[in-house]
């Protein structure tokens, strides 16, 4: 490590907070795809040394104690396997993922919200069967209205998804920026085109 990482890390903390690292399970799969399964480095370097993960790739950096060193480690597999959930939590990101984070009315992308199909105040619950991400002005056009008042349709019907269905769905976002050790583990069992 030169000496001028060495000097600005000490004057900034915060300038190793660059170096996640991407956790697979024990098959290799990420932990989950959106968001992607991520460690800070100080976790990754901890799981390291309590031998609970395989380091597969690092990064060029290295901190030290003043016993050891180590190279900040950018893929870790976790040595026991963690069995996916199988329920899916009813979440406002979970239901944004569900539809694509677009609105279900107009197709827009950004500045969303979510909307009950049958309104609150006619009775409809919030489930996922009933709630629909929205942008603000659909949101607002269509009230507490039903969908032929407002003169309103959807995209798809809302439903229950299931664990892997948001897991795929997941994978058509990556984040903004994908470290090029991660690549190889985000997509080797996505399918090849012929």
């Amino acid at each position: 490590m030169d000496g001028d990482f060495r000097t600005s890390f000490v004057r900034e903390p915060g300038s190793l907070k660059h170096y996640p690292a991407l956790v697979l399970n024990a098959d290799y799969r990420p932990l989950s795809y959106y968001p992607l399964s991520l460690w800070p480095w100080q976790e990754a370097v901890k799981a390291v040394f309590l031998d609970r993960v395989v380091t597969v790739a690092e990064y060029d950096h290295v901190v030290r104690s003043p016993s050891m060193e180590i190279r900040i480690p950018s893929v870790v597999v976790l040595k026991d396997f963690v069995k996916p959930q199988k329920r899916v939590a009813f979440t406002r990101f979970n239901l944004f993922l569900r539809d694509g984070f677009c609105c279900q009315y107009c197709g827009e992308k950004g500045d969303l919200t979510f909307d009950h199909v049958i309104p609150r105040a006619r009775g409809g619950i919030t489930s996922w069967e009933n709630v629909v991400a929205a942008c603000s002005r659909c949101n607002l056009r269509k009230g507490s209205k039903s969908l032929r008042q407002a003169g309103m349709s959807l995209h798809k019907p809302p439903r229950q998804p299931g664990a892997e269905e948001l897991r795929n769905l997941g994978r058509r976002f990556p984040p903004n920026h994908l470290h090029e050790t991660w690549v190889d583990f985000l997509y080797w069992d996505a399918e090849l085109e012929a």
